[in-house]
């Protein structure tokens, strides 16, 4: 029998589908339900590499910890990452196809798109006991529905109820919904159950009389009001979670400077800053924001020649350069390439454009890039003040780097990592998710600056408390049996169309 399908929608981008369908995966799982999420097509610039050593988005690696289990390729069979204006490399089941243009992808790629992930569900279901679907953006996007393979095709593929979800923060909560359902075919509207008002601040007694008109309007029930729960740190799926960063310095003695690369990718490295108490972590975009920072880190980039020329074109290169040696700068992945003299694209492999000039503050270092993409977990060492910390990450670039500095990390592969006059470069992500390396790392900040210690975090133990809080908070706020009502009723079947 295969698992029982839930599907989230959500109003527009960033309604809160990814926590709702990672708060509902905790809450089965919970309830000792094999479940798994699963997003058939994601658009997202942070990815998570599988323990097999493929690629899908982040977010769906963070739901599948919150359902307590290895994340795969099933759960996010294609994934597209946006490499230049109008053009994305689409990675199908875990391995990259190739950049396509949007229109090419959407005439040329639909068909074999759909059986994609038609199989990869299949599959899921087939091995799961429930599963979460999430959608994107919106399913009353006009100009796609036609050929899309996010929303309600993969519904009706899943037969599937649906709940629509709105985020109250941003306003118009009713007129989005309302206007979301007027949009949708007949059938389709049919296949909403119900709705999840979401990020409600206050006091619910004075949204009631809206509950009420929207339920008598659309003769569809309120399946909830998620309350806005501040400071949740799960990790975020594109650039709009980027807006979070940069709220909370108030009181904060560290200060970590982040380059804004225009095509930044898993800036998820930084996370688990935010769960310190004295970390404050900003975006820099022009030499004038660069300013003192205790550290200066440039992250990962998914087009890493491009975002070298914008380094370039607004003076970051030179003021980055002028601090190399008065506080420690880390690159990570494309920030890592970009520390050495050149990165080369000979074959266009991640770009159209050929080269760029990096910073040149590891000397004699330099890139070039390949067609072929390094994916692979990985684990090594560092030895930090005098002390050897034990690593674990993973390896997502393309490219191949070669220098002759020290190595920052040991047992890595020659030329995946650097060290010289306290600037270091690695390839791997998830560096800071090390809690012993990380804690060494900041409490030598503290000294430097006389600072006596603080208590650290578990970043493992932040995650954990978060799955549930947002589990508790779930379980406390929606209607928990409609959604199993829904959940047990079956399927719904094609005589809906």
């Amino acid at each position: 029998m295969k698992a029982a399908p839930l599907m989230i929608q959500g109003t527009h981008s960033d309604a809160g589908k990814s926590v709702l369908t990672a708060g509902l995966c905790r809450v089965f799982a919970r309830q000792g339900f094999k479940t798994a999420p699963f997003k058939s097509q994601n658009m997202a610039l942070n990815s998570y590499i599988t323990a097999d050593g493929l690629e899908i988005g982040r977010a769906q690696g963070m739901q599948a910890e919150a359902c307590g289990m290895e994340a795969d390729t099933d759960m996010n069979p294609i994934l597209l990452k946006p490499s230049g204006y109008n053009r994305s490399q689409v990675v199908v089941n875990g391995k990259v196809l190739r950049a396509m243009e949007a229109t090419e992808y959407r005439e040329q790629y639909f068909e074999k798109g759909l059986q994609t992930v038609t199989n990869a569900y299949n599959r899921l279901a087939s091995r799961t006991e429930r599963i979460v679907i999430e959608g994107a953006g919106s399913p009353a996007e006009i100009n796609l529905q036609d050929r899309e393979i996010v929303n309600m095709r993969i519904a009706r593929m899943a037969e599937a109820p649906v709940l629509l979800a709105a985020d109250i923060d941003r306003g118009g909560v009713f007129a989005s919904i309302v206007g979301t359902l007027e949009l949708l075919s007949k059938a389709d509207r049919k296949r909403v159950k119900g709705f999840i008002i979401n990020k409600f601040r206050g006091d619910q007694s004075l949204l009631q009389p809206g509950l009420d008109w929207l339920e008598e309007y659309t003769g569809k029930p309120v399946a909830g009001v998620m309350p806005y729960l501040p400071d949740l740190r799960l990790e975020e799926e594109d650039s709009l979670g980027l807006e979070t960063y940069g709220r909370e310095t108030a009181g904060r003695d560290l200060d970590i400077a982040v380059i804004r690369f225009p095509y930044l990718s898993n800036y998820t490295d930084l996370d688990p800053f935010r769960f310190e108490p004295d970390c404050a972590v900003r975006f820099v975009e022009r030499p004038e924001q660069l300013g003192e920072p205790d550290l200066l880190i440039l992250p990962g980039s998914k087009t890493t020649v491009a975002d070298g020329q914008f380094l370039i074109r607004n003076g970051l290169n030179e003021a980055i350069a002028e601090k190399a040696g008065e506080m420690p700068i880390i690159g990570i992945c494309g920030g890592y390439q970009l520390l050495g003299r050149t990165v080369e694209d000979p074959a266009a492999a991640d770009t159209e454009l050929r080269e760029c000039q990096g910073l040149n503050v590891i000397p004699d270092m330099k890139t070039v890039m390949d067609p072929v993409k390094t994916t692979v977990r990985i684990s090594a060492s560092v030895n930090w003040e005098r002390k050897v910390h034990s690593l674990t990450g993973y390896e997502l670039h393309m490219g191949q780097t070669v220098h002759e500095a020290p190595e920052w990390l040991s047992g890595g592969i020659h030329g995946s990592s650097a060290a010289v006059n306290n600037v270091y470069g690695t390839y791997m992500h998830d560096i800071f998710h090390n809690d012993t390396f990380r804690h060494a790392l900041l409490d030598s900040l503290r000294r430097q600056k006389a600072l006596p210690p603080v208590r650290r975090v578990n970043v493992s133990e932040e995650k954990t408390k978060a799955f549930d809080r947002l589990a508790d908070a779930v379980e406390a706020h929606l209607d928990m049996e409609l959604i199993e009502r829904l959940m047990n009723e079956g399927r719904q079947t094609d005589e809906l169309a």
